[in-house]
């Protein structure tokens, strides 16, 4: 008799084969519940939905291959990329001081840090201006010295994606931190290596997903920044104008303009979750 046969055998003296119960939608979910539930799921997916049916879908491929698009369009992905690299700089160690050193006022750091995710994208902007406008505390300082002026220029936007940004990486990387197992650097540096070593050859790849998850975080929140840009960078055609300033632009003069943008953004958008499915999502 072949394993096959046993199988079948013992599935017969137990009854016949074991069927999987088929799960029933929105069993023991109590009424109150899945109604405003249901509700809540409508109001986040109807906007989405009224995007895609009033999208001008005839004149879309002349909307997106418009050389205003485009140039906005580079624009973005280059600030975005090159704020996520600025991010990463200064953002992966800011994050493991946080996680691995105890100094006074670490948790007050910290608050500071994830200011930026709750303060208003504008006020951001304005604060920006004080510090590291022409006449900033800062940026006097860089115009007199360095002849450097940021505030209306490319390097202003990428100034201001950075600021709105790099909280999403640093608290991301921090958490992947502070998971990881610390006796892998203690034993690192028992063994000769330095600190920095030990955080090279040992720390960095244990938290590669994490740094990971937040470089794409963050460069998707600063492809999307508004406020801070327009108030710190302005919005110059081909030189400021991201992608989300072209929409608001386009808004005002032509509504099919800024729905195709739009479905541009909410394509990356849809990418980036995507993308970060099995990290920040769970397959039941």
């Amino acid at each position: 008799m072949t394993s096959l046969d046993r199988t079948g055998a013992a599935d017969t003296l137990k009854g016949g084969p074991r069927r999987r119960r088929a799960r029933q939608p929105f069993k023991g979910v109590p009424l109150p519940l899945l109604l405003p539930a249901l509700l809540g799921l409508a109001f986040l997916i109807l906007p989405l939905v009224a995007l895609l049916v009033r999208a001008p879908w005839s004149t879309l491929p002349e909307q997106l291959t418009s050389a205003e698009v485009w140039q906005a369009l580079r624009l973005s992905l280059v600030c975005a990329t090159a704020a996520t690299a600025l991010s990463l700089l200064i953002g992966v160690p800011l994050a493991w001081l946080l996680a691995r050193t105890e100094f006074p006022g670490r948790g007050l750091v910290r608050a500071l840090v994830t200011l930026p995710l709750v303060l208003p994208p504008v006020v951001g902007g304005v604060a920006l201006l004080m510090a590291l406008g022409r006449n900033g505390i800062v940026g006097r300082w860089l115009d007199s010295w360095f002849g450097v002026t940021l505030p209306f220029t490319t390097a202003g936007v990428i100034v201001a994606e950075t600021f709105v940004a790099m909280p999403f990486l640093v608290i991301s990387v921090e958490g992947t931190l502070r998971a990881a197992d610390p006796r892998y650097e203690e034993a690192a540096t028992t063994l000769g290596a330095s600190r920095f070593t030990a955080f090279r050859r040992v720390t960095l790849p244990l938290i590669a997903p994490g740094i990971a998850a937040g470089a794409v975080l963050a460069w998707a929140r600063a492809l999307g920044e508004f406020g801070a840009t327009i108030t710190f960078a302005g919005n110059f055609p081909g030189r400021t104008q991201t992608m989300p300033l072209a929409v608001y632009l386009a808004l005002q003069s032509d509504p099919a303009a800024a729905i195709a943008l739009s479905l541009v953004l909410l394509a990356v958008s849809i990418a980036v979750l995507a993308g970060l499915r099995d990290r920040w999502m769970t397959a039941s």
